[in-house]
């Protein structure tokens, strides 16, 4: 089977994040993994925490901590919240890793002996309040495109447009607040992207027809606007240090890569995080390093992260001029609001994962927002549409068939499951429809299609349920006892597909369901079609519990509550 690689963005470390930053790029891409596992491919899921640039050494500040401690801390902290989301990393790393130091200097040393990188002496906002010239986050003001007066010197979070600091209308130091600024020179090293244009249009044409037409559109516009020379050193105490070996002077003056040249650097990092816990057994070059015909790899992320995962980090892999991977589909996602409202970080609007995971468990979570993902357009969270999916989709249709099947059958027949008669018309005719909808289903996620993965998925959730009220066991057993017991053994049969097959979207709940039967030797990763349609790997006889209820309905009581603690419209 292929072997695939999946990255998803990489978390900044400054804070737990909201559900936007999950279905935007972490928790679709552990679908996919988990499904691609499934199927008998040889899957490498990297992700890690960003650790560099302003947001850190601000949040650190903020909490009165030495930076490198406060991002240990939470790295941690982000760790233990993707674990209760059940994101099944094959390894999660850090960028502040000496891996990534290593790679990122690498990948610098590379470029300036191709003749991709530049000193330059340039004019940057210094603070004499603070002492230090400012980098772009270290900057605020308002934006000249839209008028956000929160906007940051490197990008406004209300438009997406890409700013430098000196573009602010009426900034301040984000430090001090000073307002007191000046633009003093100094010298920082540049990446000539202007110089791989060409070379990068190449390598976009060959791949943006086979992307969603978000990520190619995003990365056409960027070449067509045209490459810009950026700067890619900054003056921070927290970073990858400029390699003395290769640039005496700005090293001694402690200058840093800027974390957009390393962040995405730390994929293959993490990788060899990864490999160097176990490099009998792992190679993280086998992966990264002249693979472009054994490894599919695939990228994950929301659509602020497009520019610098198809034009500027390939441009980076590039000038290298070595064989390293490039991306060969990127999954592109825009915005989940909240109310219409854009989740916020910063501003701490919406529901963040820590507070959704005090709420309820993590598979209401990751069905809703892979059934809602923001994939064509935005869409939006609200408690009024989340409350709804939960009790139609996961607590009715799901749980309910799952708790009257083994309730009824244990209350009639026991604990094993009834033997019954052989198959008849009704159970030929399911048969044919789960593995119609099955393959629908694998053909959804075979192409990230998740939300269209999400509606066949509840599709096949109720084919069970019309085949129980076309059956109705609890008035077949009056007149035919057997009837009833193939009936029931049928149904039981679809609680095990949909055991293996709902995993990657609901893998808790999935596990307590397949657990309800003692199987021997139940060790089938997948069900294909063909196999799906005879219904038949949980055979007469086997013993089987009922689980606790899957999914607990949510009241109108819930709602005002949930809608009381986090706004909403008429709370």
């Amino acid at each position: 089977m292929a072997r695939h690689l999946i990255t998803s963005a990489l978390p900044y470390i400054n804070g737990i994040k909201h559900l936007g930053n999950m279905v935007g790029s972490m928790l679709p891409a552990d679908a996919y993994a988990r499904y691609m596992r499934r199927r008998g491919h040889d899957v490498l899921y990297i992700c890690a925490t960003d650790e560099h640039g302003t947001p850190a050494e601000l949040a650190a500040k903020e909490q009165g901590l030495p930076v490198d401690e406060f991002c240990a801390q939470a790295h941690d902290a982000q760790k233990a919240v993707y674990d209760g989301f059940a994101l099944a990393f094959d390894y999660f790393g850090r960028s502040s890793s000496p891996e990534n130091v290593e790679i990122t200097q690498h990948f610098a040393r590379r470029l300036n002996e191709n003749g991709f990188i530049e000193e330059r002496a340039i004019r940057q906002v210094y603070s004499p309040a603070d002492g230090r010239f400012l980098p772009d986050r270290y900057v605020e003001g308002t934006c000249p495109h839209c008028g956000y007066d929160k906007a940051r010197g490197d990008q406004c979070e209300n438009c997406t447009r890409v700013l430098d600091p000196t573009d602010l209308l009426n900034p301040r130091s984000a430090i001090s607040g000073s307002t007191d600024l000046e633009v003093r020179e100094t010298k920082h090293l540049f990446l000539l992207q202007s110089k791989l244009q060409h070379e990068v249009e190449e390598w976009v044409s060959r791949h943006e027809n086979d992307w969603p037409q978000l990520a190619a559109s995003i990365a056409r516009k960027w070449l067509n606007e045209g490459l810009h020379d950026r700067a890619i050193t900054r003056d921070l105490d927290w970073g990858v240090p400029v390699p003395a070996d290769t640039w005496p002077e700005l090293a001694a003056e402690g200058k840093v890569f800027y974390v957009w040249f390393d962040a995405p650097i730390e994929y293959i990092g993490a990788t060899k995080e990864w490999s160097d816990q176990d490099p009998e057994n792992r190679d993280w070059k086998s992966w990264w390093y002249d693979v472009d015909t054994d490894v599919r790899y695939t990228e994950f992320m929301a659509k602020d992260n497009v520019p610098f995962h198809t034009v500027m980090f390939p441009a980076t892999e590039l000038g290298v001029r070595e064989p390293w991977k490039k991306v060969d589909y990127v999954k592109a996602f825009n915005w989940l609001t909240y109310y219409g409202g854009k989740f916020s970080t910063s501003q701490k609007r919406g529901v963040f994962t820590d507070q959704a995971l005090e709420i309820l468990p993590a598979d209401y979570w990751r069905y809703f927002l892979i059934a809602n993902a923001p994939e064509s357009d935005d869409s939006s969270f609200t408690w009024e549409h989340f409350t709804a999916t939960v009790n139609k989709d996961l607590a009715d249709t799901l749980g309910n068939f799952v708790n009257r099947v083994l309730s009824f059958s244990r209350k009639r027949f026991g604990d094993e499951v009834p033997a019954g008669g052989e198959p008849g018309e009704a159970e030929h005719r399911l048969g044919e429809e789960i593995a119609r909808l099955l393959a629908e289903y694998e053909e959804h996620m075979e192409t990230l299609q998740f939300r269209k993965a999400a509606a066949s998925l509840r599709a096949l959730w109720s084919a069970g349920n019309s085949y129980l009220e076309e059956k109705a066991p609890w008035l077949e057993i009056k007149t035919d006892k057997d009837g009833a017991a193939l009936t029931l053994r049928t149904a039981m049969n679809l609680i095990h597909l949909y055991a293996v097959v709902s995993e990657p979207l609901i893998p808790t709940t999935a596990r307590t369901m397949r657990e309800a039967f003692a199987l021997r030797d139940d060790v089938a990763a997948w069900v294909a079609p063909d196999e799906a349609r005879s219904l038949a790997a949980v055979p007469a006889g086997t013993p089987f519990t009922v689980p606790p209820v899957l999914f607990a309905k949510l009241t109108d009581e819930d709602l005002q509550a949930y809608k009381e603690r986090f706004g909403g419209e008429g709370a």
